[in-house]
């Protein structure tokens, strides 16, 4: 007795006569996907700067934003800023400044530096004293906080 096998391309050999639906390789499957990782451990916040002079007028919000936007994750061409990775600047009376942003995704190899970045690049800005900058993962970053400039640059429209 002769029992045919049917072939076709990326599938491999069944036999016609056998009825199995777990060897059926027309069945969608989701695809494999691995885990994200958990965001690292540990404070993961910078501090930098110094108390400024009693009356010393604060910087402005334009000098903040613009100190934020010479920071640049190094795997993407956008300032930090424009990605949509600064959540909230808050600008006290004192000049004392303080940070929350994210980055791109809680394994992000930058996590320990960018922080200091951030706080080294805004204290540089006339008329601010001591910054504070921390990292939160809550709420997730995603792409719809970027600015129309960044997803023009990324080529995302």
């Amino acid at each position: 007795m002769t029992r045919d096998f049917i072939l076709t391309p990326n599938r491999p050999q069944q036999d016609p006569q056998q009825d199995n639906e777990a060897s059926d390789m027309s069945v969608m499957r989701p695809p494999m996907m691995a885990p994200e990782p958990p965001p690292p451990e540990g404070d993961l916040s910078a501090d930098a700067g110094e108390k400024l002079p009693e009356g010393t007028q604060p910087a402005t919000d334009d000098q903040i934003v613009e100190a934020l936007r010479t920071v640049y994750d190094p795997e993407i061409p956008v300032n930090i800023y424009d990605l949509g990775l600064i959540y909230n600047v808050d600008i006290k009376p004192d000049g004392d400044v303080s940070v929350v942003m994210t980055l791109t995704a809680p394994a992000c190899p930058v996590a320990g530096e960018m922080p200091g970045e951030v706080a080294e690049a805004v204290a540089a800005v006339d008329n601010v004293g001591k910054v504070h900058v921390e990292l939160t993962w809550e709420p997730p970053w995603t792409p719809e906080r970027m600015s129309d400039e960044a997803k023009i640059a990324l080529d995302m429209f």
